[in-house]
């Protein structure tokens, strides 16, 4: 089951965090079709927070087509995404890279950035094909009546 994490001075809505978190657990497999979100209530208590907030991060997933609710038997996991397992070598990895950062004193923003950059440079959405020039027509010289 996900455990939500709440960063009251991350700047990103309380609703807002829920649903990534809960997309971050569905792409490392630790979500899988069928299994059941924690209550609005659980999360309440874990978290206190409003529990219309997460109603609210919930519907946000259900209209995503990620989660279904189930009346009267909670929220479940329709669908998974992406293909990282928590597993993966790739993570591992991923963990040993994050370590010597930590170890060669960089710090959770700098690791940010760093990452951010080369995921940027990596898969980088390919830019715009800029507008074909709009032909003009070319001009036409009306004789009107005389006036």
């Amino acid at each position: 089951m996900v455990e939500y994490r709440i960063d009251r001075h991350s700047g990103v809505a309380t609703y807002v965090q829920i649903v990534q978190q809960t997309k971050q657990a569905l792409r490392l497999g630790l979500l899988r079709p069928g299994d059941k979100l924690p209550t609005a209530r659980e999360v309440v208590e874990a978290t206190a927070i409003n529990p219309n907030t997460v109603l609210k991060a919930y519907r946000e997933l259900e209209r995503e087509g990620l989660v279904e609710a189930r009346r009267g038997l909670g929220t479940f996991v329709r669908r998974s995404l992406g293909a990282a397992p928590a597993d993966s070598p790739l993570r591992a990895e991923l963990e040993e890279w994050a370590a010597r950062a930590a170890t060669a004193g960089l710090d959770r923003d700098d690791v940010a950035a760093l990452f951010t950059a080369v995921l940027d440079r990596h898969f980088a959405e390919p830019a715009p094909h800029p507008a074909a020039p709009l032909r003009q027509a070319p001009e036409q010289h009306f004789q009107g009546e005389p006036s």
